[in-house]
């Protein structure tokens, strides 16, 4: 009985279900349809927006091309003119330089046909002017050029007289000042140094102890100092020779010490050189310490400072080289003080300019060379090394601390006692002097005098003028400067007389 039912409800349900669903689908279609259509009626009102906005755009953009290029064919008619005008003025122009090439044409073949005429009357004054003074115009030119070059000469020597004499007196007096305010400041004695020392004995029979059995004693000493040792009939002493003044101390001072203890062998010499070797060393060290300290020179090295001390045991002439060293280091400071140089380059280049001296033994050159090579081993500076080196004029002096420093040195070279010098060099020097200004010619006489410092000269007065005497003068000192060696300076004094003896009869 249930079936039944079943049957019936359930196809029921199913149509039901059917139709409900086709109803809402139904609905669903016309509001996609409703939607549909308003999104269209949308997009047409937004496509006439934008036609007609596009539309104004496109007015706008019409307005401003067609004011743009009014603007543009304003521009470029008033351009047209005005290349019209330019043209018209160009026309002008072109016109008046047609014209004016045809009168300078004009003009041209005149002054040609005036030149032709210019030309031919010169040549004729010409001929007149050399007939009437009877040479040619080359001939003229060279008695004119050689007139004006006498009076010019005549013209540069008196002016050159006049400078030079102003100068002369300006740097007289300035150099006088200067070098008399640096020597004033110190005085140094000199003592006169040789290359033997002598060792007093006791008494004679020392003699013999000291060349020991079979000359062992001496043969030990010469060969650890390397001096030579001279004994002979000198009563009560023995002469030590050598060269080098270091190794002549050591042995002074090694024998002393013998004497005084009386034991001499072969074995107490060699200690006893030992010690004495040791005692100079540390003598040399004090020794350039206090001269670094008295020239008042700071931070050298220590290789420097030992150098400079074996300066006390060297002697140039009869001058010691540590105190001239020290003097020069001291007047080189004085000069720069008083011109304004610096002092301290002054100072340093004059205490080792002889350094070179301490080791030129060993080293081949000019002492000035090596001692300006060893103060650029130890890193002195550029100035100093030129001055060591440009104090004997090995190289040129380019600073005014290398003057400085090559005056101090002269300066304390020509001091009374410091410098010795043989008879042959004395003389050799006053024939050069006298065989250099014989060579000019004019010359009649020339005398060397005040030791070679002055050279007189007497010049024939037919053949120098007075100016001519001044050029001669200037011509001598420049030879004697080009081809001689000499201390200080040379003066040369030209004299120019005539003289007229008559007779009364």
């Amino acid at each position: 009985m249930l079936v039944v039912p079943l049957l019936v409800l359930v196809p029921g349900a199913f149509v039901v279900g059917f139709w409900t669903q086709r109803l809402i689908q139904h609905r669903n279609t016309q509001a996609a349809a409703a939607e549909a259509q308003r999104l269209l009626e949308d997009a047409e009102t937004t496509r006439r927006r934008m036609t007609v906005e596009a539309k104004d755009e496109a007015l706008r953009l019409k307005t401003r091309a067609e004011e743009e290029i009014g603007r543009w064919r304003g521009e470029l008619t008033r351009t047209e003119r005005r290349l019209q005008q330019r043209e018209e003025t160009l026309d002008q122009r072109t016109t008046q330089a047609e014209r004016r090439d045809k009168k300078l044409g004009d003009f041209e073949k005149r002054l040609e046909r005036d030149r032709g005429a210019v030309n031919e009357l010169r040549q004729k004054q010409i001929s007149e002017l050399e007939r009437i003074a009877q040479m040619t115009a080359g001939e003229a030119k060279e008695v004119l050029t050689r007139s004006i070059e006498d009076e010019v000469r005549e013209e540069c020597t008196r002016m050159i007289k006049q400078l030079e004499a102003a100068a002369r007196e300006e740097s007289e007096r300035s150099a006088r000042r200067v070098i008399a305010t640096a020597i004033q400041r110190l005085a140094a004695d000199h003592t006169v140094e040789t290359t033997v020392s002598v060792v007093s004995l006791p008494n004679e029979e020392m003699k013999g102890r000291i060349i020991g059995r079979e000359g062992r004693n001496i043969r030990a000493l010469e060969l650890l100092t390397g001096v030579d040792l001279i004994i002979d009939e000198t009563p009560e002493a023995v002469v030590l020779s050598a060269h080098d003044p270091v190794r002549r101390e050591v042995a002074r001072l090694a024998l002393n010490r013998l004497i005084q203890d009386g034991r001499i062998h072969p074995a107490r010499i060699e200690e006893m050189v030992g010690k004495a070797d040791k005692e100079i060393e540390d003598t040399i060290w004090e020794e350039g310490e206090q001269a670094a300290d008295m020239a008042q020179v700071r931070g050298l090295p220590a290789e420097l400072v030992r150098l400079i001390g074996r300066l006390r045991y060297r002697s140039s002439y009869g001058q010691n080289v540590l105190a001239h060293s020290v003097e020069v280091a001291q007047l080189a400071a004085s000069m720069a003080a008083e011109i304004g140089a610096d002092v301290n380059v002054a100072r340093r280049a004059g205490l080792l300019h002889d350094i070179g001296k301490a080791v030129d033994a060993d080293m081949e050159g000019p002492h000035a060379l090596v001692g300006a090579e060893m103060a650029r081993r130890y890193n002195q500076s550029p100035k100093v090394i030129h001055a060591i080196a440009a104090h004997h004029n090995d190289e040129e002096p380019r600073t005014v601390e290398a003057f400085v420093v090559s005056a101090a040195d002269a300066i304390s070279a020509s001091r009374p006692g410091a410098r010795r010098d043989s008879i042959e060099r004395y003389m050799q020097r006053l024939r050069a002097l006298e065989s250099v200004a014989n060579s000019f010619s004019g010359v009649e006489k020339s005398y060397a005098i005040q030791a070679g410092r002055e050279v007189r000269i007497m010049v024939r007065p037919d053949e120098i003028d007075e100016l001519g005497a001044v050029r001669l003068s200037r011509d001598i000192c420049k030879q004697i400067e080009d081809s001689l060696d000499y201390p200080g300076q040379v003066k040369v004094t030209l004299i120019r007389e005539t003289r007229v003896v008559g007779y009364a009869k």
